[in-house]
């Protein structure tokens, strides 16, 4: 429940921001609550996905996408994340939340979310995720298209080149163990 204000904040304060295209970076910033920590007291491992989903819908409003997705009734679907944490972040730390859209094919999306605050980096993950519509699995091509980008997916950078081996070698240990 706590998110959702952050949610509604993220929701309100995109759409009163300029647009962007879909390959510049959103930032978002926030602070760490009480609610937001661990036993350690520190930011949960948790809160940092959570956090990072809030990025992602920044992103979707101010590049654009956001009208075609409540029309066509398409849903994001994350379908993995290889997140490293690399600091803690302290009760009431201030700390920006940096996303951007790395490439594409005919099915994923693959961005990069990094969690920075004037100590550093925080965290760093690569996110592959969809959209799924009352039809199934949404072709990249068209969300791309509502942003009115016109170009080819950016080269796929080396650590989505390694997530996709990962994934696809993941499929193939799945298939022999059914």
């Amino acid at each position: 429940m706590n998110l959702i204000f952050r949610l509604l904040r993220i929701i309100i304060s995109a759409l009163m921001k300029p647009r962007f295209g879909v390959l510049d970076i959103s930032e978002v910033t926030f602070r760490v609550w009480p609610f937001d920590l661990d036993i350690n007291m520190h930011m949960t491992n948790a809160r940092y996905l959570s956090m990072m989903d809030l990025g992602r819908t920044d992103l979707l409003i101010r590049a654009g996408m956001l009208p075609t997705v409540m029309r066509e009734r398409w849903l994001p679907v994350v379908g993995n994340t290889n997140i490293r944490f690399r600091r803690s972040l302290r009760p009431f730390q201030r700390f920006t939340l940096k996303t951007r859209l790395l490439c594409w094919d005919e099915k994923w999306f693959y961005m990069e979310q990094r969690i920075v605050s004037d100590e550093g980096l925080h965290s760093s993950a690569i996110v592959r995720g969809l959209f799924r519509g009352p039809q199934g699995s949404v072709p990249s091509a068209a969300l791309v298209e509502s942003a009115q980008y016109g170009g080819e997916s950016p080269p796929f950078p080396p650590e989505v080149v390694q997530l996709v081996a990962w994934e696809e070698s993941s499929k193939r240990l799945r298939a022999v163990k059914s």
